[in-house]
This record gives C-alpha cells, sequence and structure tokens, in this order.
C-alpha cells in the first residue's frame, strides 16, 4: 500500500504566500474589471433633450387633450423612486370626436442601465393603487415605418376595467420588458454607455357593464399609437417608438 503523503508544516509555509498572492491578483483585477468596464459616456449628452411637455404634442389628428380624466398615478412611495429613477414625466388623457378616450403616461430617464427602472411599469404601478393585473401577452402594432413590440394588459378595480398597451424604449430602440431589454441595456453598458430611454403607456376605459369578460379590443389604442407616432417631431420620434 503506499504510503500516505504528509504535509509538512513547512511546505505548508511556502504555499501560503502564493495563494495570497493569486487572491490578492484576483481581487485587484476584478476591482480593475469593474472600474474599467464601467459605463461612463451618457448617450443622452449627445441628444437633444426630451422635454415631454413640449415635445409631445397636446393635439393631433383627431384627438385633444381632456382634462377631465387624470391618469393612474402612482402611490407617494413608488413616486419617490419615480423621481429618483426619471428625469421627466408626463400624464394626460386624449379625447376624439366620437368621445372615445386615452390615457397616456411616458416616464424618461437619462440613466435606463438599471433593473430598477421596472418601479413605473404598470404591473407594479396599478397593483400598489389596488388593481389586479390580468396578462394577454405581446404583440405587434404595425406603424408606417416598422412594427413595434408592445405588452397588452388589463387592470381591474371595482367596476373600473382598463386595458392598457405598453413598451420601453433604450436610445432609439423600442422592446419590451424581459431578455431583450437586459441584453440591450448589457450591450450599450459593456460598449462604456450610459443609455437614455422611457416608457410608455397607453390606456382606456371600460365599464364593467359593456366588457365581455374576454380580451378587450385594442385596436383605438393602436390607432392612437399611429396617430401620436405620426405626430411626433421626426428627430424625435425613434426614442419613443423605436425605428
Amino acid at each position: 500500500m503506499a504510503a500516505d503523503v504528509m504535509t509538512t508544516p513547512a511546505s505548508v509555509s511556502r504555499r501560503l504566500p502564493l495563494a495570497i498572492f493569486l487572491a490578492a491578483s484576483l481581487m485587484l483585477g476584478g476591482a480593475a474589471a469593474s472600474v474599467w468596464l464601467k459605463p461612463t459616456k451618457m448617450m443622452a449628452d449627445g441628444k437633444p433633450p426630451v422635454v415631454l411637455h413640449t415635445v409631445v404634442p397636446e393635439s393631433f389628428g383627431d384627438w385633444r387633450v381632456d382634462p377631465s380624466i387624470i391618469p393612474v398615478l402612482p402611490d407617494p412611495t413608488v413616486q419617490n423612486k419615480l423621481d429618483a429613477l426619471y428625469c421627466e414625466t408626463l400624464n394626460r388623457a386624449y379625447i376624439n370626436p366620437n368621445g372615445q378616450r386615452i390615457m397616456l403616461s411616458l416616464a424618461y430617464g437619462r440613466n435606463q442601465n438599471s433593473e430598477s427602472t421596472a418601479a413605473h411599469r404598470p404591473e407594479f404601478c396599478y397593483v400598489s393603487q389596488g388593481f389586479t393585473i390580468k396578462g394577454f401577452g405581446k404583440e405587434h402594432v404595425a406603424l408606417p415605418a416598422h412594427s413595434l413590440n408592445v405588452v397588452r394588459l388589463e387592470a381591474q378595480a371595482d367596476r373600473r376595467i382598463e386595458p392598457i398597451t405598453y413598451w420601453v424604449t433604450l436610445n432609439e430602440e423600442a422592446s419590451t420588458p424581459g431578455l431583450d431589454r437586459k441584453l440591450q441595456q448589457l450591450r450599450y453598458g459593456l460598449q462604456g454607455f450610459i443609455v437614455d430611454g422611457m416608457l410608455m403607456r397607453i390606456s382606456s376605459l371600460t365599464d364593467l357593464a359593456t366588457s365581455s369578460g374576454g380580451k378587450p379590443d385594442y385596436r383605438l389604442h393602436d390607432q392612437f399609437i399611429a396617430d401620436l407616432e405620426k405626430a411626433m417631431t421626426p428627430g424625435f420620434r425613434p426614442r419613443f417608438f423605436g425605428s
């Protein structure tokens, strides 16, 4: 039987400096890499500033601002988070000649590299107001120059039923929350960029008495989205709707 290999105190003492050196090298290398890879270039600095209340028109096509309706707003706790994450927010309601109303809620931030910006997503914003959320998945809205990926939801509180369509943007790319957005954030971050972007939410109202209990008709949402994109200044259009 082979003899047991014994580790003497002397051999241990010879290995310790090497182990300490390797550990220190890994720590220093990790720290250096984190500094080197940390995004530092603010993409928004190279573009015209986004001032939502002036960039988004108050009237376009058949739509006009309706001051009688107030979109669902976050509770104070969530609002404090939004104020720290986003530099611009806008909440408006629009009405057309047929009396149909659309509520528009936007949140723009110069730094969208973090997942903490999810605080304004309807799944969290509406639930904090006492709504229950029903999901209908992701769909495509056909625009003249491209297809826009969106999320469809429905929020309900008592007799108020609110179909919702929303999407997010990074730089001039539109997407939906999930793997695609995370990959975009990673790509920009590895290039050293702090990317700007926004969350865009479209919603309408359906009374419980008129609801069929099935999936809402989102054609009014799609028409509003197309009308707003058409009315937007071309230089800002991709930052709201992608390209």
